[in-house]
């Protein structure tokens, strides 16, 4: 099976063995993947047909809106939550953030940067929200509305006291660059954090 290239980051992520919570699940397609590497788990998702679907693969499937937080779960009762491309798309992500370090001894966070050098370029010269190939919608057709960049997010975990144990950042293609290296903030468009709560 063919994973998007941020999937598989997660996927060579997540050690054999852990116990992982998928969050916005979607078809099921990361934990397809990761119980080919003997992880188990659960996904949550309210899309009554990506359920379907889940169901047919065989997946452990919740349905669950993020937005009322993950009450259902214990504290640490997951080895890695994760939350893939979903960040930007929930109503409380401040919220939601501290229930995933809450529920899982780490977690995996994907998101859009905004910070990307071509939003800035869309916005002070066109004056209008930015349209890429990791943000293809209309502002008002999106699902997303809380973009952050990677600076906003490193400095939420900063204020929440979490540990980043890992980041990739890459563009649009998922390849890295010099330029990305040098100022990811600036050059990088998908951002994938591997966190969990300091002590």
């Amino acid at each position: 099976m063919s994973l998007r290239p941020d999937l598989q980051i997660i996927v060579d992520w997540i050690p054999a063995g852990a116990r992982v919570l998928d969050l916005g699940s979607g078809d099921g397609t990361l934990l397809t993947a990761l119980q080919q590497h003997d992880v188990t788990g659960y996904g949550l998702e309210i899309d009554n047909s990506q359920i379907a679907n889940c169901i047919k693969s065989g997946i452990n499937i919740i349905q669950a809106d993020l937005d009322q937080g993950l009450p259902q779960f214990a504290d640490q009762s997951f080895d890695y939550v994760i939350l893939s491309q979903t960040l930007q798309a929930v109503k409380r992500p401040n919220f939601l953030l501290d229930e995933i370090i809450r529920v899982g001894k780490q977690a995996i966070i994907g998101f859009p940067n905004f910070g990307h050098w071509q939003c800035r370029l869309q916005l002070a010269f066109r004056g209008q929200m930015p349209i890429s190939k990791t943000l293809p919608n209309q502002w008002y057709d999106t699902t997303n509305i809380h973009l952050c960049t990677i600076n906003d997010f490193e400095q939420i975990c900063t204020d929440k006291n979490i540990q980043i144990k890992q980041r990739s950042i890459v563009d649009h293609a998922h390849q890295d660059s010099l330029g990305i290296k040098i100022s990811p903030n600036l050059f990088g468009e998908i951002a994938l954090y591997q966190i969990k709560k300091s002590h």
